[in-house]
């Protein structure tokens, strides 16, 4: 690990002020990945700027009944928030299943969002990676890519440096996706409020950038808007372990009924997927299908094939396709089921 230099901000502006004038320096919350990267040599700052104290923990309430959630809650604080787990179960489910619970005490919400992948050509300076080190080749499409994106990736038949087709490992990113939050920054600018849909990107030419985030804007918040319907809603992922291992694919999901029986239709649903993308990737081609249609195992499994017929898989990921089509129908039957009971 290269030396760096500690700084502790008394104020978020004073700590959006030091960093913009640090172009290799990092913001410190929970230090759960970053530190990590650190001591891998993927990650070198020279300034580390501490900012663990300087944003809310706590969950507040916002007019239209979402909540606003402060970007230094512990993920464990907030799984555990009885308002997110009787308004947004699939949020609290997320959180659970990342990481350990030693992890999710130290790991914070803003944090969590900015999360590097974990990618094995990324995490290992020794291999080739246009993410870490741009131009320098994707030592996963030829190689082990078992874990890695089948929708949006880019340019995966070159070497020019922009190939990448890393995932994103954020659970609880998956579950705010499918919620249409929003993420409230502070930068050198002042503040602004960032869809979450907009806070990720996809490789394009430049796969070393993982957000549309400045250098120096701070997370401070996420509002939740309100989806009286979202009580109804759930996160599953599949995965190598039970514990402590990122998503080969997930889903988080929440849908609003209408009727009973054979004849419910489906009146509204949000999904996001985990695992399969650079990004959390929302699911609007199947959202789109489904909305004002039938509420049956045929109908959610035709909606996730259309969405998945942009998929663009290697030979070792390709499971995940059929994979995907199962969890989101099935996710979206215990729903369903739960609705008309």
């Amino acid at each position: 690990m290269r030396e760096f230099r500690y700084e502790k901000a008394t104020d978020p502006a004073g700590a959006v002020a030091t960093l913009t004038a640090a172009p290799e320096g990092a913001y410190l919350g929970g230090g759960t990945n970053l530190v990590d990267l650190m001591r891998l040599g993927v990650a070198t700052p020279d300034v580390l700027v501490d900012v663990r104290q300087l944003t809310s923990t706590e969950v507040e309430d916002l007019p239209d009944g979402g909540l606003r959630i402060g970007a230094a809650v512990p993920n464990a604080d907030l799984a555990a928030e009885p308002r997110v787990r009787e308004r947004f179960p699939l949020l609290a489910q997320a959180l659970l299943a990342g990481a350990s619970g030693q992890l999710r005490n130290r790991a914070t919400t803003g944090g969590n969002l900015l999360q590097r992948t974990r990618c094995t050509y990324f995490t290992d300076v020794t291999m080739p990676c246009n993410k870490r080190a741009p131009g320098s080749g994707c030592g996963a499409v030829a190689g082990y890519h078992r874990n890695l994106a089948v929708l949006g990736a880019t340019n995966r038949g070159g070497d020019d440096g922009h190939t990448c087709i890393a995932t994103h490992p954020s659970d609880m990113a998956v579950a705010l996706r499918a919620l249409d939050a929003t993420v409230r920054v502070l930068g050198a600018e002042g503040e602004r409020a960032v869809p979450i849909g907009e806070l990720h990107r996809l490789p394009g030419e430049d796969p070393s950038r993982d957000t549309t985030l400045a250098h120096g804007e701070l997370i401070t918040a996420i509002d939740v808007p309100a989806l009286p319907w979202a009580t109804r809603s759930r996160y599953r992922k599949v995965r190598d372990r039970a514990s402590y291992a990122f998503a080969l694919v997930s889903v988080a999901a929440a849908m609003d009924l209408r009727g009973t029986g054979p004849d419910a239709v489906v009146a509204d649903v949000r999904i996001a997927l985990g695992g399969v993308a650079h990004v959390p990737w929302r699911a609007t081609v199947a959202e789109d299908a489904l909305r004002g249609g039938p509420a049956t195992e045929e109908a959610f499994a035709a909606a996730v094939a259309a969405e998945l017929a942009a998929a663009d898989p290697l030979p070792e990921n390709a499971f995940k396709l059929p994979m995907a089509t199962n969890l989101v129908t099935r996710t979206l039957l215990q729903i369903s089921g739960e609705a008309r009971a």
